[in-house]
């Protein structure tokens, strides 16, 4: 693959995130905060813009969402083997639920 693959993949996830995250916020605010990892803040700028600056903001060549196991203990936990019952969703979720929205200055 690439390098310009890679680049359009990219630009592919970040317009899906933007239209799903639109999508969520407008449905239900409160619970897309906490799903999408974000500040409300971002909920309502991402909320209050229309299609044309969707797509133009999608089209960066850097991924707009994060992988949120940002913390290596987190993430071995989620992914141990218990019982042979790894990954269980309900444990991940409450994992991940603790972390904070990130701020970036």
């Amino acid at each position: 693959m690439l390098l310009s693959d890679y680049l359009s993949e990219i630009r592919s996830v970040n317009l899906s995130y933007l239209m799903i995250a639109s999508q969520l916020i407008r449905h239900d605010r409160a619970e897309a905060i906490f799903r999408l990892g974000i500040n409300a803040d971002v909920a309502d700028m991402i909320v209050g813009m229309n299609n044309n600056q969707l797509l133009k903001l999608a089209e960066s060549n850097i991924m707009l969402t994060r992988f949120r196991f940002d913390d290596s203990k987190i993430f071995a936990n989620a992914i141990k083997n218990k019982n042979e019952n790894a990954f269980n969703p309900s444990h991940v979720d409450i994992l991940l639920s603790g972390q904070k929205a990130e701020i970036i200055t």
